[in-house]
């Protein structure tokens, strides 16, 4: 696995080679396509990336944890956190990258 890390400027890159729009353009479409999906997903809305994956917030209740290096009782609040879940086509495409 290598520590290449995809950036916002490697997909407006990307999007000025593909599409041919100006670098600003291409940075702008990618600014603006992230937007909606982060809108989306604050008010709660599932967004779902054909032959991607979807992305849904879910609702974690309160608990009580336990701190692990004393074992003392630690409230954990309740809070929203994301989830990702891939397609299944996600799934095939990675685990074919395994095999090479």
């Amino acid at each position: 696995m290598s520590n290449n890390t995809l950036t916002r400027m490697d997909l407006s890159e990307a999007v000025f080679q593909e599409v041919g729009l100006s670098r600003n353009e291409s940075a702008d479409l990618v600014e603006s396509v992230l937007q909606h999906i982060s809108d989306a997903l604050v008010r709660g809305e599932q967004v779902k990336i054909s032959s991607f994956g979807t992305f849904s917030v879910r609702e974690k209740s309160a608990r009580v944890g336990r701190n692990p290096k004393t074992g003392e009782e630690v409230p954990i609040h309740p809070r929203r956190v994301l989830t990702f879940r891939p397609s299944h086509l996600m799934k095939e495409r990675v685990a074919a990258g395994n095999k090479s």
